[in-house]
C-alpha cells in the first residue's frame, strides 16, 4: 500500500523515461511534508453523512472551454455507472457541477464555495493548473479532496495540500521530455519557443528547454507572453529574428492568434517545423483558418487514446463530443473516488484520501467499479486499472506511469483524437 504518502518527509518527483515504439495562483508551494500530508487525529475523526457528494470544477467558459465537454462527460458516465451498479455506501452518489473559468475572473472560487455549502467530499478539478493553484488552500483546508483530471503543472508535485490533492494526469516534466526528444528526433537543432506566462506554460518550456538542449540542440530565443495580450506581433517577430528551424507553441485559446500571426510574419508550418501541447491541440478556432495551414503540425497529449467502447459510452452522455482529451481521467478521478469511499466505508474527504492510495495498487486488479467494488465487500484489496492506465500514485498523489501521445494535423487542420503517431510511457517516482 501507498503508506509511503503519510510517511514521506519531501515528495521531490524524479522521472525516467522509457520510450515505446507502436504506438494548466496563488496557492502555498512549499514541499509536503509528513505533516502536511497525514490527517490530523481531530480531521480524521470526521466522518461523512452516507452520501458520496462529487462536486465538478471543469471549464464551462475561459481560455478551456473546450475541454469542458470530455471532461465533464467523463465524470457523468463514471456516476452512471457507479449508479448503477447500486452506488457508494448503499446510496446514490449525488454529483453538482460548476465552472471553473479560467484566471481571468472570479468564477473557481466562488464554484468552490457553491461546492463546499452543499457539502462536496471530493472536487474533480480544475483543467487548468493556475486555477487549481488558486483554490486549492480552499479546498484542502476545508477537508475536501482536490482530484485533477488535466492539471500538469510540476508545482503540484510538492505544493502544501494536506494530503489531499491528487491526479490522473502527469506532471510536465513527462511531456516536456516527450516533446523535447521529439523536437531534436525530428531533425531540429534550433529551436524557439512562444509560451503563455503562467505556471502550465512556463513550466512546460522549463522542461522542453532542458530536454532539447541535453540532446544537443539550442534553445536560441524563448518568449512568455501575456496570454490575455491582443497582439503577439512582437513576440512573433522575436521569434522569427532568431531564425529556429522549430517553433514550440506552448498556451491555451490565444494560440490561434499566435499562430496566424506566425503566418503572416512568414513562419508558416511548411517552412518552419510546428510543435503544441495539450492547451491548444483542440482548439476549434484553427477550423476557421485556411486549409492546411497546420497540415503536419505534431503535438503531445497526455493519456492513451480513449478506447473504442469507452468512447461510445461518451458519445452515449454527449452525442456532441469531437474531443475526447482528460475523458478518460476523468473517469478514473470519479471513479477511484467512489472505491476509496467504499474501501473506507466513509464519505469524508480525508477517509477518501487515505484510501485512494490504497484501491490503485497492490491487490486484485479489476478494471471496473462494479467488479471492484465486488471485491472490496468480499473482504478484498484491490488494484484498479483505468482507463487512462494503471492509475497507481506516488507518494505526491501523481500517477507513478503515465502515457504521452504524440499527434499530427492534417489538412483539415485537425487531428485524429483516435490515432497517435506513437506513444511514450514514463515512470514518475517520489
Amino acid at each position: 500500500m501507498m503508506l509511503k504518502r503519510l510517511l514521506t518527509a519531501a515528495a521531490v518527483s524524479s522521472l525516467a523515461l522509457t520510450a515505446c515504439g507502436g504506438g494548466g495562483g496563488g496557492a502555498d508551494t512549499g514541499a509536503k511534508s509528513a505533516t502536511s500530508a497525514a490527517p490530523t487525529s481531530t480531521a480524521a475523526a470526521v466522518k461523512g453523512d452516507g452520501t458520496l457528494t462529487i462536486g465538478t470544477l471543469l471549464p464551462q467558459t475561459g481560455s478551456l472551454a473546450f475541454l469542458g465537454p470530455p471532461e465533464f462527460a467523463g465524470v457523468d458516465a463514471a456516476v452512471k455507472e457507479i449508479n448503477d451498479a447500486g452506488g457508494v455506501l448503499g446510496k446514490p452518489v449525488s454529483k453538482i457541477d460548476t465552472d471553473s473559468g479560467d484566471t481571468t475572473t472570479n468564477i473557481a472560487s466562488q464554484s468552490v464555495d457553491k461546492l463546499l455549502t452543499q457539502k462536496a467530499d471530493a472536487i474533480i478539478g480544475a483543467a487548468s493548473s493556475s486555477v487549481s493553484e488558486s483554490v486549492i488552500d480552499k479546498i484542502t483546508g476545508a477537508g475536501v479532496v482536490q482530484f485533477s483530471p488535466a492539471n500538469t503543472s510540476d508545482k503540484f508535485t510538492t505544493i502544501n495540500d494536506n494530503g489531499l490533492y491528487f491526479r490522473t494526469a502527469p506532471p510536465d516534466k513527462l511531456q516536456g521530455r516527450v516533446l523535447g526528444d521529439l523536437i531534436v528526433a525530428d531533425g531540429n537543432d534550433t529551436v524557439g519557443i512562444l509560451a503563455m506566462q503562467d505556471s502550465y506554460g512556463s513550466g512546460l518550456a522549463d522542461q522542453v528547454t532542458k530536454t532539447a538542449e541535453a540532446a544537443g540542440a539550442s534553445v536560441v530565443e524563448r518568449v512568455d507572453y501575456d496570454p490575455k495580450a491582443a497582439d503577439f506581433s512582437a513576440d512573433v517577430a522575436k521569434i522569427k529574428a532568431a531564425n529556429p528551424k522549430a517553433v514550440v507553441l506552448i498556451g491555451f485559446e490565444e494560440s490561434a492568434k499566435v499562430v496566424a500571426e506566425l503566418v503572416k510574419q512568414g513562419l508558416t508550418a511548411d517552412k518552419v517545423k510546428w510543435y503544441m501541447v495539450d492547451g491548444n491541440m483542440s482548439n476549434s478556432n484553427y477550423l476557421k483558418m485556411p486549409k492546411g495551414t497546420l497540415a503536419g503540425v505534431k503535438g503531445t497529449i497526455p493519456g492513451a487514446a480513449a478506447p473504442t467502447d469507452f468512447r461510445k459510452k461518451l458519445l452515449a452522455i454527449n452525442p456532441k463530443l469531437t474531443s475526447y482529451t482528460y475523458a478518460a481521467e476523468s473517469y478514473d478521478a470519479t471513479i477511484l473516488i467512489a472505491l476509496a469511499a467504499e474501501a473506507a466505508k466513509d464519505d469524508s474527504g480525508r477517509s477518501i484520501a487515505a484510501k485512494l492510495p490504497e484501491v490503485s495498487e497492490g491487490g486484485e486488479k479489476c478494471k471496473t467499479f462494479k467488479s471492484c467494488v465486488d471485491l472490496l465487500k468480499t473482504g478484498k484489496d484491490i488494484d484498479y486499472d483505468g482507463v487512462s492506465g494503471p492509475v497507481e500514485f506516488n507518494a505526491a498523489g501523481d500517477p507513478s506511469v503515465a502515457t504521452i501521445g504524440v499527434y499530427q494535423y492534417g489538412e483539415n487542420n485537425e487531428y485524429d483524437a483516435t490515432k497517435a503517431l506513437e506513444y511514450r510511457t514514463g515512470k514518475i517516482e517520489s
